[in-house]
């Protein structure tokens, strides 16, 4: 009764979260304080970088992506859907005689198979890495520093009472050269 439009039961309520973030000035300290965590048995959450760090994702532990096999799923799907299309255009809806070539003429299918791939697996890929990323239009960035994304890299940790080790995580941090440590909230 008294609920706005904007309060409806789709709405998906952030988690909040009480994290360790450790700032850094240089991808290298960034890369060696991620490795050194992860040998002492702590569980990285994000890292936040600028640009691209090579070696980052070996030394985070993460999996390969999943992406390349639906961009190859649609590609696929694309392929048989061009050539089914254009083979029933063809052939079977509205057949030609055009200067005496066969209808089932599979070279003329060439030029717009592949575009209708490389659409397909295009349009296919960049759907799924917005949908997995949750970056959608007017999505809330989830940034660990408000110059992570401009000239600064981070390493976020999440804090769990029960499992972590506050003082040997910033020990650590410290050591590895972290500009600045502290306990934020962040929205998961």
């Amino acid at each position: 009764m008294g609920s706005s439009p904007a309060s409806t039961s789709l709405e998906i309520s952030p988690v909040c979260s009480e994290c360790l973030v450790a700032t850094y000035a240089e991808p290298e300290a960034l890369l060696a304080a991620v490795r050194t965590l992860r040998a002492h048995g702590f569980k990285i959450y994000d890292v936040y970088t600028p640009c691209p760090v090579h070696g980052l994702d070996e030394a985070m532990g993460l999996h390969r992506s999943r992406l390349p096999w639906v961009t190859l799923a649609a590609g696929v799907l694309g392929l048989i859907s061009a050539i089914s299309f254009q083979f029933y255009a063809a052939v079977f809806d509205w057949s030609l005689n055009v200067g005496g070539k066969p209808d089932n003429s599979t070279l003329a299918f060439v030029p717009i198979t592949f575009e209708i791939t490389v659409l397909a697996a295009g349009l296919a890929t960049a759907a799924a890495f917005l949908l997995r990323s949750g970056l959608f239009p007017g999505a809330p960035a989830r940034l660990a520093g408000p110059r992570v994304t401009d000239d600064e890299f981070a390493v976020a940790l999440r804090w769990r009472s029960s499992v972590f080790e506050t003082g040997e995580a910033r020990r650590l941090l410290h050591d590895s050269g972290a500009i600045d440590i502290r306990q934020a909230v962040m929205e998961l």
